[in-house]
């Protein structure tokens, strides 16, 4: 059993026991999240797919810790110009562990 879920802009894949780093979510570590987002369901080869969304079908998750992401960095520059700057970036990151998929 798996599903797709949305949070954070992106889609991820999940099962449950599965650990996984998601854009930073409001819930305190320690306790529980739920995704109502489900895209899609796969139960014993059975596939349901939203239209964006199924209706009724939720992903729960234990809040791990919060943590932030590597640090990015991006080079801007302008031929003949003297101009150059570099920029870094460190993402807010969230690891959950899928505890279960109700559908």
């Amino acid at each position: 059993m798996y599903a797709v879920i949305e949070t954070g802009g992106k889609q991820y894949r999940v099962a449950p026991g599965e650990t996984l780093a998601v854009e930073r979510l409001t819930t305190e570590a320690g306790n529980s999240h739920t995704f109502e987002r489900v895209l899609m369901l796969n139960t014993d080869g059975k596939v349901a797919i939203g239209a964006p969304v199924i209706q009724g079908a939720r992903v729960t998750a234990d809040v791990t810790e919060h943590f932030r992401g590597e640090k990015l960095l991006t080079f801007k520059m302008k031929r003949r110009k003297g101009y150059h700057k570099s920029i870094g970036h460190r993402q807010e990151m969230t690891r959950v562990k899928i505890t279960g998929i109700q559908g």
